[in-house]
């Protein structure tokens, strides 16, 4: 079972689930949008079994106590630099980390730029930066599978396009998600005060920099679904060449976006795999 912690990190307290012994090798599992830890939940559960200490935090916007208001506050280094604070707060060295959906480009920037606290990255969903900016550019499939941004980036349009009518459209965003119970803890705590705003300010963060990273340096691990409405096949085959350590692609067939809670005995055994080498 996870027990929840609640962190303090400066001036923001993230509420982290943590399962799995202590003298575990750890591991720190990042959610996406529009999620929290919970949806690590499965994969988790079967990876502390394994021996493995899980950590995973509410991240930045998602935990109640960590939704500063500024748009620049949601910066990916900002979120990069949450992970460090939390590798420090539970005395970990250097983890494996794992990242579905936004919490991988979370993960791929940890990796680039402070190689030192990764020993190994799974991607969950989104390739390497450089690899999606590449398909964003050349390909039209990607471009139009990633319009979605620009209305996620548009303030007070967005909250009320995903918000109103009772959450309609967000909760049509989770289709076909298997656990509706999560669906319904999701859809909970992004209708709080805020909570929307600050999730979607992740994107409105977003610059140039975000595309412009090193390659990855550690032992990684990419998994993508052939049934992902968001990320095309030509970023995700891309995402090899800029990686510079053993690297891994693992293709999951006819399943969607929402790999942790469709399948996370998979993921769970792909994690395995890349912390095994």
């Amino acid at each position: 079972m996870f027990e929840i912690s609640r962190v303090a990190l400066g001036d923001l307290t993230f509420d982290v689930r943590v399962a799995g012994p202590e003298d575990g090798p750890p591991l720190v599992l990042l959610h996406g949008f529009p999620e929290t830890g919970r949806s690590w939940e499965p994969a988790g559960r079967l990876l502390a079994d394994a021996g493995l200490r899980v950590i995973v935090p509410d991240q930045r916007g998602y935990s109640p106590g960590a939704r500063p208001t500024e748009v620049s506050a949601y910066a990916v280094g900002e979120l990069v630099g949450d992970v460090l604070g939390l590798l420090d707060s539970f005395g970990i060295e250097a983890a494996h980390v794992a990242g579905h959906d936004f919490g991988a480009v979370v993960g791929w920037h940890l990796a680039a730029h402070h190689p030192d606290r990764v020993r190994t990255l799974t991607a969950v969903s989104v390739p390497h930066p450089g690899a999606y900016s590449w398909a964003l550019q050349h390909d039209a499939d990607q471009k139009s599978r990633s319009a979605y941004i620009k209305l996620f980036r548009m303030e007070g349009t967005a909250e009320s396009a995903l918000l109103d009518n009772g959450a309609r459209r967000l909760r049509a965003m989770y289709n076909p998600m298997p656990d509706r119970a999560a669906v319904d803890e999701y859809v909970r705590v992004l209708t709080a005060p805020g909570a929307m705003t600050a999730a979607l300010n992740w994107y409105r963060a977003l610059t140039r920099d975000f595309r412009s990273i090193p390659s990855v340096k550690v032992p990684t691990t990419y998994v993508w679904s052939t049934a992902d409405v968001a990320v095309g096949r030509a970023g995700a085959e891309r995402c090899g060449e800029f990686t510079e350590a053993d690297y891994d692609f693992v293709v999951l067939d006819d399943v969607s976006h929402w790999i942790p809670e469709e399948e996370p005995a998979a993921l769970a055994e792909s994690i395995r795999a890349r912390i095994a080498g």
